[in-house]
């Protein structure tokens, strides 16, 4: 398939995703906060949002703006986070990012992707997620589920998982108007049809319409 061709796909992969899910939702409760998804963000490495989301709420209410968090005992923060793994290292990394936010900042999120890495504990996956939600700015979010998926789709090779080389071949794909809702509806796609380990192939709303290159393959190799 060559990039025009791609193109063409992501486009109508795009088109049929906002026909499944109109309302392109964060799975991440940060409640239009910009410190609260960075805080999220951070905690969702290796973890599950609903798992994030649910020790959010004891963490919000213990520190709930970046001054509280800043000076907050490092102990008592690792405490309330312990269930999202990695809990020092992430620990660290919000205190430092809050104090950052705080004193360099005034408060108020960076709004480019260069300044938002120089933020302990962000990377690619993290800045991508507040420029897209926070600024609504061309966004891919190249997350566990978007590699997967957009990989079986067909829109770069399976075997593809570095998360900034997925990001580089998707942004010629995908309208940048369209790439943060994109990646927010591809996690809800994930999660109800492109599982993992035991996707709903034979029921796929996107396979239906000849979207799916995996689905297209294994019907060409089974006849």
């Amino acid at each position: 398939m060559n990039q025009k061709e791609k193109k063409t796909r992501a486009a109508a992969i795009v088109a049929a995703l906002k026909e499944l899910y109109p309302d392109a939702v964060c799975a991440l409760d940060y409640a239009g906060d910009p410190w609260r998804l960075l805080v999220m963000g951070r905690l969702s490495a290796q973890c599950t949002d609903a798992r994030v989301n649910l020790v959010c709420r004891e963490l919000f209410r213990a520190y709930p703006d970046a001054a509280s968090m800043a000076a907050a005992p490092l102990a008592a923060i690792e405490e309330i986070i312990r269930p999202c793994g990695l809990f020092h290292t992430k620990a660290q990394s919000l205190r430092d990012a809050s104090r950052m936010l705080t004193e360099e900042y005034g408060g108020i999120l960076p709004d480019t992707m260069e300044a938002l890495l120089e933020f302990p504990g962000v990377g690619r996956k993290i800045a991508n997620l507040l420029l897209g939600d926070i600024y609504h700015k061309p966004a891919i979010v190249a997350d566990t589920h978007c590699i997967r998926i957009c990989g079986r789709l067909g829109l770069y090779p399976e075997t593809l998982r570095d998360p900034h080389k997925v990001e580089k071949a998707l942004i010629p794909l995908i309208d940048g108007a369209e790439s943060s809702d994109f990646c927010h509806r591809i996690v809800t796609f994930g999660r109800e049809w492109c599982m993992a380990r035991a996707p709903r192939c034979a029921e796929c709303p996107l396979a239906a319409r000849g979207l799916c290159e995996k689905r297209r393959r294994e019907e060409r190799r089974n006849g």
